[in-house]
């Protein structure tokens, strides 16, 4: 597997009208994401914000679970949450990347609307396999990642629908979704006779 990492966007994100925002970091997708990261493999996990009042927050989280009293309870939780790292762009996320990696990664983007210029998850996987190149997959809160950040992209995934018509994963699912599309082990026992 090349060496992959994700970021969750909460600016430039759109709202319900489609217009740029910018959303609010919460404690569960600080969590749950890193330990989908760490599950899967990931090499990191970046919190996209520009407001620099809510970094501290993530960093306590952070620090709680990587050397504060959580490493005492739950020790596993805090192999996952230090893959999280907290920065202020998309961009700054590049640069990190660049820097351990030594050049750009692709840009991978997910959103939960179909269309004709999408990459199948069995694609990407087989992609991913072979890849020389860092990957950074890039989802997005609030109603998804804003046009200037999709068409900035190198591969558009195509949407998870499942039977009905409702389409509203948490970011939460969706990454798990994502990240199990792309590096599940496949068995024996996967496989219905």
């Amino acid at each position: 597997m090349s060496l992959v990492y994700c970021a969750l966007v909460h600016h430039p994100v759109v709202d319900r009208r489609g217009e740029e925002v910018t959303t609010s970091v919460t404690n569960l997708d600080v969590h749950d994401i890193a330990r989908s990261a760490r599950t899967y493999g990931l090499r990191g996990y970046f919190v996209v914000s520009p407001i620099e009042a809510q970094h501290p927050v993530v960093q306590r989280i952070v620090d709680h679970w990587v050397s504060g009293a959580g490493t005492e309870r739950f020790p596993e939780r805090g192999e996952a949450i230090a893959l999280v790292r907290v920065c202020l762009s998309i961009e700054d996320a590049i640069a990190q990347i660049e820097a351990e990696a030594g050049e750009s990664p692709r840009l991978v983007v997910t959103s939960a609307k179909a269309g004709a210029d999408r990459t199948s998850y069995a694609e990407e996987a087989e992609r991913l396999r072979n890849e020389p190149r860092p990957t950074l997959l890039l989802f997005g809160t609030g109603h998804g990642l804003s046009d200037r950040v999709l068409q900035r992209a190198d591969v558009f995934l195509e949407p998870i629908e499942g039977p009905s018509e409702f389409n509203h994963l948490s970011v939460r699912a969706a990454v798990a979704i994502t990240l199990d599309r792309l590096f599940a082990v496949k068995s024996a026992s996967n496989n219905p006779v």
